[in-house]
């Protein structure tokens, strides 16, 4: 089939170029037309307008959105949806809050357009090994695009997950996940670097043994094995770790919900304490303990 494709970022031109890889057909379009151009020399057509993008589509018309979760969707949507078409598709494969999917499904359907969201995983490596595909919406428009969905996926890589908003919350809970597990692996190594054996464990390795049938393997690990293959003791990095939003979103599911869930929430704080190497509330700790206990503090 022929798809539209909005946002040739880091995820969205290696989904171009894996769908041309599958025989797909795609119109894409980026405010940056240099992609555009780009991709062109491997098959894809190039739309420098969102009009034009529409115009090179058969009906009704499926169109992916690759954008930032936020206002620059919306954006998009408001000019889209004077050149879009009753029964048309617009296909959400962002990092979305889910309750933005049932306010832009709904209006939307005013118009007689029609909403997926899809949370899509896999990052850079997509390309070669498929996306991991989480769909919500109406079970029709999830056939309608299956063969792009499947094209996009490994085997067993793709799943409807139920109404309108399902795809995106299913992949807010996997990112809520996703920021437990690299804390707990980021943990453990530090407690390893802080150890007597730091000096004699070489930590690439370690990750290597440790994905050969123990508990904790997994793809992080291998990931980590590489890391630590290419900077042993991480002296190239910054601490610093930005949130994209969905740890924050996990985290006030839990609360909305009444569900425990310390190990995500925790996780999310850390990432905000590691943007700030100083912290005031830090400064203010060693005050108290000098202050009541005389205790020796280090000065600015």
């Amino acid at each position: 089939m022929k798809l539209g494709m909005i946002g040739l970022g880091r995820m969205g031109l290696n989904m171009v170029k894996r769908l041309l890889q599958g025989g797909q057909e795609v119109v894409v379009y980026n405010r940056t037309a240099a992609k555009v151009r780009e991709i062109e020399q491997q098959g894809a057509r190039g739309a420098y307008t969102l009009a034009d993008l529409v115009g090179g589509l058969s009906r009704p018309r499926a169109v992916w959105l690759m954008l930032p979760a936020g206002p620059l969707i919306d954006e998009h949507l408001d000019q889209l949806t004077d050149l879009l078409e009753p029964n048309d598709l617009v296909i959400d494969g962002g990092n979305s809050f889910y309750r933005d999917d049932l306010r832009r499904a709904e209006a939307l359907a005013l118009r007689g357009i029609h909403w997926l969201d899809v949370g899509v995983s896999g990052g850079i490596y997509g390309l070669e090994k498929g996306y991991c595909l989480m769909v919500g919406g109406s079970p029709e428009d999830y056939q309608r695009v299956e063969p792009v969905l499947t094209a996009l996926a490994p085997p067993e890589g793709c799943l409807y997950c139920g109404p309108t908003g399902a795809g995106h919350f299913a992949k807010m809970i996997h990112n809520g996940i996703e920021y437990g597990m690299m804390q707990a692996y980021a943990e453990g190594f530090h407690l390893l670097e802080a150890s007597p054996y730091a000096d004699s464990l070489d930590y690439a390795h370690l990750a290597h043994l440790w994905n050969q049938g123990s508990v904790i393997r997994s793809w992080l690990l291998e990931l980590a094995e590489k890391v630590f293959a290419r900077d042993p003791k991480l002296t190239s990095l910054r601490g610093a770790v930005e949130d994209s939003g969905e740890g924050r979103w996990t985290a006030l599911q839990a609360i909305e919900s009444g569900v425990a869930a310390p190990v995500i929430t925790l996780s999310l704080m850390q990432r905000f304490i590691s943007q700030d190497p100083d912290l005031f509330a830090n400064r203010m700790l060693a005050a108290l303990r000098q202050e009541f206990g005389g205790h020796k503090v280090k000065t600015a």
